[in-house]
């Protein structure tokens, strides 16, 4: 049988001191907890003033320990966060497109009903027979300058019918086709359309250039009256457009001629109103207005006239 190992530290004075010094921490913390024991059951109030000194001193050292614990505890959440952030960017780069069409969707449906508004306000304000239509193209290569409606002969569009937008004049039809027609707009050089300055009444005469502008001349002579930034509006000569209807912008002047700019843009216009000739609309409501029967004499009147003298 083997003999069982010595507990003695031998002659080695370190491990003696150290054998010794856990005695002594051993009966001390024995000490110690059963001196705490004994406060406890004897002098609660005391013992919980310890407590609470004790509370006071650790805690640095139990806020530290407890942070430690929880960032230990994190870190795999933290590698699963890096892990699925990839995925997350994108999914967060999908949603934000998203968000932006609709957007966009939404600022054109608003502009959309802007331009509807307009134009139903328009027809609501002009008595006259009217007929909406769309433009579906119009030239922007071509010396000649027209645009196309999806509205024609058989829809009872005919040619020299006045053609406008809410933001203004468009132009008159020009060719119509069973379910076609053929708008020449302001800025084609065919097209010369009279015009007055909207605050004075200044008479003009307004004939495309071919190039998107107007050339505006006076009809009196001497300075030429116009300055930019003065509106011009049909006058209603010539019996094709009706008067007050927005035509174009003064941009500059140049000696006798100024030139200026339509108000209504065909290739940014999409509703637009065909409208009967200013003369035809006038001759239709002379027409149907009623006529007042002749006022007869009264017949006693006519007897005290007619009856011979006695």
């Amino acid at each position: 049988m083997a003999r069982p190992p010595s507990r003695r530290p031998g002659h080695n004075r370190k491990a003696q001191y150290s054998l010794f010094a856990s005695y002594v921490v051993a009966m001390t913390g024995a000490a110690v907890g059963l001196l705490l024991v004994v406060v406890a059951i004897f002098d609660p109030t005391g013992f919980a003033a310890i407590r609470i000194a004790t509370a006071e001193v650790t805690r640095p050292a139990s806020l530290t320990l407890k942070n430690m614990v929880s960032g230990v505890a994190s870190v795999d959440e933290v590698l699963a966060s890096f892990w699925r952030a990839g995925s997350q960017n994108v999914a967060l780069r999908r949603q934000v497109e998203n968000d932006r069409n609709r957007i966009i969707e939404a600022k054109a449906v608003a502009q959309e009903n802007l331009r509807l508004k307009k134009l139903l306000k328009l027809v609501e304000d002009d008595g006259s027979e009217l007929l909406t239509a769309r433009l579906i193209a119009s030239s922007s290569s071509s010396t000649r300058r027209y645009a196309r409606l999806n509205a024609g002969r058989w829809q009872g569009v005919r040619p020299g019918m006045p053609v406008r937008a809410p933001e203004g004049l468009i132009g008159r039809i020009h060719i119509t086709t069973p379910n076609t027609a053929e708008v020449l707009l302001l800025t084609d050089t065919s097209n010369i359309v009279p015009v007055r300055r909207a605050n004075d009444s200044v008479p003009a005469i307004s004939t495309g250039l071919g190039d998107g502008t107007l050339e505006i001349r006076a009809l009196a002579a001497g300075r030429n009256p116009f300055k930019p930034g003065d509106l011009l509006v049909t006058s209603g000569i010539g019996g094709v457009y009706q008067p007050n209807i927005p035509v174009a912008v003064i941009v500059r002047i140049e000696g006798e001629i100024a030139y200026g700019v339509p108000l209504a843009n065909p290739s940014k216009v999409d509703a637009v109103v065909v409208e009967r000739s200013f003369e035809e609309t006038v001759t239709r409501s002379d027409a149907n207005a009623p006529v007042e029967p002749p006022i007869q004499p009264e017949a006693g009147a006519n007897a005290s006239v007619d009856a011979p003298p006695p």
